[in-house]
């Protein structure tokens, strides 16, 4: 193959991979303070510390866990792909009347993630509209 050609598919194949979509991912582990009680999927979490994770890379699930290990649960999202990437990184809720809902996991300058609703959130949802509200989260260990 002449160095042009060889240069051509190179360039096309860098082009090719510049252009695919980034994939909202926890590299690390983000962590965050919930003072509330709330629910993940449908897991009620007490108020305390917890840890984000993300065991397997090809997968679209998150392990919820609290800092002394005692709760955990796997959440399934979706990548909430934007021309524009959140601006911080945080976790919101979705607050129906007195019960609070993991509903998304921004990671700053990424793409964030769209926890999927539980049951138990669509009922409340027919009930009353959500109230949403973030805490601020840090990434790193």
């Amino acid at each position: 193959m002449k160095p042009f050609q060889k240069l051509t598919v190179l360039m096309s194949v860098l082009f090719l991979l510049s252009v695919i979509p980034v994939m909202a991912q926890i590299d690390n582990r983000l962590t965050f303070q919930a003072p509330f009680a709330f629910y993940a999927g449908n897991a009620k979490l007490p108020p305390g510390n917890y840890t984000v994770t993300q065991p397997d890379d090809n997968a679209e699930l998150l392990l919820i866990e609290s800092a002394d290990g005692s709760h955990s649960v796997f959440v399934e999202y979706v990548p909430n792909e934007s021309d524009n990437p959140p601006s911080k990184t945080e976790i919101t809720f979705n607050k129906y009347a007195n019960t609070d809902f993991l509903s998304r996991i921004s990671v700053e300058g990424q793409n964030s993630m769209q926890i999927l609703a539980s049951k138990a959130e669509r009922n409340a949802a027919k009930a009353a509209a959500a109230e949403k509200h973030s805490l601020s989260a840090k990434l790193g260990r």
